[in-house]
């Protein structure tokens, strides 16, 4: 595992990937901080996060499109497959590195308190709660898109799906506050809403629940991506 790792994480800063990452999300992190605290003046970060949020339904695709799909489609998945590695060992190790690049990013987000607290006093747990929350959600997105683009041979055709896969979970976290919606519906909606799930760590309360929810939610995806490429070495072999 911790050759994948060490590959995936060094490939992530050989290529484009995760520059590309870093200027879009400094980009639209830095647009919604200006828009809600520079501009207003305000110090409450929160809503700054919950819209940040929204950012991985578009982010994470690119971040995990290179590690199943993009292997597949340069038919260098043959090499893992055949190789000693365990299958687990090999969707862990890129599932970290993923999951290291979104942490690097997450930690140079923390400008943005400390602009904050130059003209404002901010609340520190408040802060390490809601990046807490922001962080495990990135992680299960992450986990999600690994599943989904596991199943793809094409990057373009990955990356697609993932973003359908993200934006019906979207659609899963509006529903459930929907009041057309029947009661039972509405809580099954709002178990599996990722989004809903995010909203105690916004209220500065250290959900438990929530944060099991989202280590549960990583560990199902990545069981599925494990499977899945087991499956296809047994066909191989």
């Amino acid at each position: 595992m911790n050759a994948i790792f060490r590959r995936e994480l060094k490939g992530y800063f050989l290529t484009p990937t995760a520059y590309l990452f870093l200027v879009v999300f400094l980009a639209l992190s830095g647009l919604l901080f200006y828009l809600n605290n520079l501009v207003t003046r305000g110090s409450d970060l929160m809503p700054f996060f919950s819209m940040l949020s929204y950012v991985w339904m578009l982010l994470s695709p690119v971040l995990v499109v290179k590690l199943l799909a993009g292997e597949r489609q340069q038919m260098t998945d043959q090499l893992l497959i055949t190789s000693p590695l365990s299958s687990a060992a090999i969707v862990l190790g890129k599932f970290l590195a993923a999951g290291v690049v979104l942490l690097l990013f997450v930690l140079i987000m923390l400008a943005y308190p400390i602009i904050i607290s130059l003209y404002a006093r901010v609340w520190v747990g408040e802060v390490f709660t809601a990046c807490l929350g922001f962080l495990l959600q990135g992680f299960a997105f992450v986990a999600l898109d690994l599943m989904v683009t596991g199943f793809m041979r094409r990057s373009a055709s990955a990356v697609a799906a993932a973003l359908g896969v993200n934006l019906f979970v979207w659609l899963v976290g509006l529903l459930a506050n929907a009041p057309f919606v029947p009661s039972a519906i509405n809580r099954l909606f709002s178990f599996f809403s990722l989004y809903g799930r995010f909203v105690p760590f916004l209220s500065a309360q250290l959900s438990f629940a929530s944060a099991l929810y989202f280590i549960l939610f990583c560990a199902v995806c990545l069981v599925i991506t494990i499977s899945a490429m087991e499956l296809r070495r047994v066909k191989q072999s």
